[in-house]
């Protein structure tokens, strides 16, 4: 790793990181603001979600009211930070790469003295870092808006709470991995980009189609978001040592494809 090139780059990216951390907080600690209004009516609520087709509930992580971290896990880690993260890899990883090859800044950091292995591992070690941050403030938040606004009166499951944190962050890391070999691989950065958002939004898209019907379950197979399973983490039935290696090995030969590729492939610098 190159560490100035590495604090550099942290200094350039922290005020996006923190932008997307501080929303990510907001939006868990709104969940948890709003919890206890809801579980007044708890029943009335599940209800109604029983009422609604299997394959919607399914879809949309819906796992009733009965506990703050079964709301959460449905309203905001089924989909709102799938998204904010899935644009986060996909937009970040463009910029660590393919953007500073499209406007001629890679020549000027390998006319330093240093390799492209170095330069590809510490933009990639910048990724990680602000996925990790992310997370990190989400985590924080989560147990913040917990003592806020539950206390001792509402039932909050820690140990839960903090497995879907890691499995979120695993999922990204894969995700950004997959992002970040693309953009090792680009020298036009809205290419990058397209190329990086239809495989990320694919693979969500067909994870989220996969879910509504048993007859196209098998969709789900293809996409790595199947691995993400934040509602079967809080019904306890949640198997979670192979995906997490899954993705953590995606991840891991994703970001070291994009190392050796890099180094070898022809730039027009």
């Amino acid at each position: 790793m190159n560490a100035t090139l590495y604090k550099q780059m942290m200094k350039v990216n922290m005020k996006s990181f923190m932008n997307y951390a501080f929303g990510s907080a907001f939006y868990i600690l709104l969940m948890f603001w709003l919890y206890p209004s809801l579980a007044k009516n708890t029943k009335a609520i599940d209800e109604l979600v029983q009422t609604m087709p299997e394959g919607v509930g399914k879809a949309f992580g819906l796992n009733g009211f009965g506990s703050a971290e079964a709301f959460i896990s449905g309203e905001y880690y089924g989909l709102i930070l799938v998204l904010i993260l899935s644009i986060v890899c996909v937009q970040v990883s463009t910029q660590l790469m393919a953007k500073l090859v499209d406007q001629g800044s890679m020549a000027y950091l390998l006319s330093s003295p240093t390799t492209r292995g170095k330069v590809a591992f510490t933009q990639a070690s910048v990724l990680t870092t602000g996925l990790f941050l992310i997370m990190a403030v989400t985590t924080i938040a989560g147990f913040a808006g917990n003592a806020w606004f539950l206390g001792d009166g509402y039932v909050f499951d820690t140990s839960k709470f903090i497995q879907m944190n890691v499995a979120a962050f695993l999922l990204f890391f894969a995700v950004g991995g997959v992002s970040f070999l693309v953009s090792s691989l680009s020298n036009d950065e809205k290419k990058a980009l397209s190329i990086s958002g239809l495989i990320t939004f694919g693979f969500f898209s067909l994870d989220l189609v996969g879910k509504f019907s048993e007859k196209i379950d098998w969709v789900r197979n293809i996409s790595i978001f199947s691995l993400y399973k934040p509602g079967e983490i809080i019904n306890g039935n949640a198997d979670l040592a192979v995906p997490f290696l899954i993705l953590a090995v995606i991840g891991l030969v994703s970001i070291s494809l994009a190392i050796v590729l890099f180094r070898k492939r022809d730039l027009l610098l």
